[in-house]
């Protein structure tokens, strides 16, 4: 996740060098960003969690002292996992959106 973000903010560098020359604030881009990476994250999460349910009920019905798997497991995972995403994108993106517009821009 880190190694994401950190190259979608490289990417996009220059967009937000010039949104904060345009008067954008921090938590505008911070807003715009984490949007893009929590539709990611969410469909990952719609992808996986069927699959982690299949996979672990084949897996632990062979048992002779046989477990369930409760529903929280996966809530508990998902809202794990957005909040480290979060967390991210929040590191990565104030520390870009803090820095000087010009250097971002004067690399061209």
């Amino acid at each position: 996740m880190l190694g994401l973000i950190s190259y979608i903010v490289i990417q996009r560098t220059k967009e937000i060098g010039i949104r904060k020359v345009l008067g954008a604030s921090v938590n505008s881009i911070l807003f715009l960003l984490s949007s893009d990476f929590l539709k990611l994250v969410l469909i990952a999460l719609l992808v996986a969690t069927p699959l982690a349910w299949y996979l672990m009920y084949q897996w632990l019905k062979d048992f002779a002292y046989r477990v369930d798997i409760q529903w929280w497991v996966f809530v508990l995972s998902g809202g794990i996992a957005v909040i480290l995403a979060l967390i991210t994108v929040y590191v990565q993106t104030v520390k870009t959106a803090l820095t000087s517009p010009v250097k971002s821009l004067r690399t061209e």
